[in-house]
């Protein structure tokens, strides 16, 4: 059959998500390329992705994805755009527990909770915060390439112009090595460390050195959430760029050639039926591994290949309950001062972590739950509570709401990070989770793709790849 294609003046483009790393593409291409971009957005299960809320008593809770990281530049800007609210904070306690005592508490007072850090662990933490924040300091920097619209056609290219060699190196050795070599004790790794990681990405400390340091950095970093919900970044975005949704799971994508540029052909099936349309350009923001998608590629010389790895497992049990505060050694239910409690890898521990949450929407007259008094908490294991699990952990309870996901990567299974150019103009953003996964990371990989797309479209390869970004970029200021 004859392909037309549409007039010049307009590009159609699809994005395959509407999560974050969706709904941010859409906003991002439709800030560079303007109102000639036509954009359909394809979404199998529900705008937002994996920031998605549960109700519990005509209240609504974040089921995951629930802190944000001071320094995320970009969410930070979502919401200022889009005239949302940072959530007010609700002070509260956290400790790690081995199964059968707490092997460190926090308290009220910052500098006790230093002291008790260096008594445990000498200046393991101190050391473990300069590691971070020589990280986290050279990470910055994308935000000032991105800025002044440079674009990266690799992860490898995106790391190397951050951190060099190092940073690269960085995906492929895992955390545990880097900070031992840092002088970071053992000892420290494996109550600390491998609490925040379990926390975080349900994993341990084998995780690779730059997911983690991402990790640790939202752990001791200020966060912050959006009032009324995390999600409400993405449909507000969606509604901003006045992008079409479609609410249609994509089951592959077909290359056609006409007039000698690329056309893709986005299948899809919805509740009536089955459908097809044709876009100049597409963003996959849903993950490609054949565990997760049976999406397919046609006509494509040489063919896009499979994903290699895995993804972990991960079960969030929303649970309205008494706590059974006994268990963590606290026979009067009073006395117990925690609202977080993160676990070391112990072997009979049977979840990651658990949390005293707040609602989404919280009024200047709310208060924490006492000990004593039902409360909601959020449940993070890797495989569903049992009855008896459940009894462990509560005296009783009214109600548990379970979301099972295959959230993050595997990521003592990765040996290489997935491509971010699949076509001339087909572009991956999920692949970026192979890096480390955050909401940032995702906003900033949409931002990438979409210079990458304009910069590719607009054959202004001076903005591609190019080394020594820091000099050209203070020489250009």
């Amino acid at each position: 059959a004859l392909l037309t294609r549409p007039p010049r003046c307009s590009l159609p483009a699809a994005v395959v998500g509407a999560g974050l790393g969706g709904s941010a593409a859409a906003y991002f291409l439709q800030q560079h390329f303007g109102p000639q971009v036509q954009l359909d957005v394809y979404e199998a299960a529900g705008v937002g992705g994996r920031l998605a809320t549960v109700t519990v008593n005509k209240q609504q809770y974040e089921s995951r994805g629930a802190s944000i990281h001071a320094l995320s530049l970009h969410m930070q800007d979502f919401v200022k755009i889009l005239g949302l609210k940072h959530r007010r904070e609700v002070a509260g306690k956290s400790a790690i527990f081995s199964g059968e005592h707490f092997v460190l508490e926090e308290t009220d007072w910052y500098l006790l909770n230093l002291f008790r850090l260096w008594w445990h662990y000498g200046i393991s933490f101190l050391r473990l915060q300069m590691w971070v924040e020589e990280v986290m300091e050279k990470f910055m920097r994308i935000y000032k390439y991105q800025a002044h619209g440079y674009a990266f056609s690799s992860l490898e290219e995106l790391l190397r112009s951050l951190g060099g060699d190092a940073f690269v190196n960085m995906t492929q050795r895992s955390v545990a090595e880097s900070l031992l070599e840092v002088g970071v004790t053992q000892r420290f790794v494996d109550d600390v460390i491998a609490a925040v990681l379990r926390s975080s990405y349900g994993q341990s400390v084998l995780v690779p050195a730059f997911a983690g340091a991402m990790s640790l950095a939202g752990a001791q970093g200020s966060t912050w959430a959006v009032e009324g919900g995390n999600k409400l970044v993405c449909s507000g975005l969606l509604k901003l760029t006045k992008a079409n949704v479609i609410l249609a799971r994509v089951t592959g994508i077909s290359l056609h050639n006409s007039e000698g540029k690329a056309l893709y052909q986005v299948h899809y099936e919805s509740s009536e039926g089955q459908g097809s349309a044709f876009y100049d350009m597409v963003v996959v923001t849903t993950p490609l591994h054949p565990s997760r998608s049976n999406f397919t590629f046609e006509n494509f010389e040489p063919p896009i290949s499979d994903f290699p790895g895995a993804f972990q497992p991960s079960v969030t049990s929303v649970v309205h309950g008494y706590l059974n505060s006994s268990y963590f050694g606290f026979p009067d239910p009073k006395l117990f001062p925690f609202t977080s409690i993160l676990t070391t890898d112990t072997p009979d521990l049977f979840f990651n972590a658990m949390d005293n949450i707040c609602p989404v929407n919280i009024s200047a007259a709310f208060r924490r739950k006492q000990p004593q008094e039902a409360a909601v908490w959020r449940v993070l294991s890797q495989q569903p509570l049992d009855k008896h699990q459940l009894k462990t952990l509560f005296r009783s309870y009214y109600s548990v709401q379970v979301t099972e996901w295959q959230t993050y990567p595997r990521y003592d299974a990765a040996k290489s990070l997935p491509p971010i150019v699949l076509h001339e103009n087909l572009f991956y953003l999920s692949g970026v989770e192979w890096v480390a996964s955050s909401m940032e990371m995702i906003a900033v990989a949409a931002k990438n793709v979409a210079l990458l797309a304009y910069n590719r479209w607009h054959q202004d390869l001076e903005k591609i790849d190019q080394k020594d970004l820091m000099h050209k970029v203070k020489t250009e200021l």
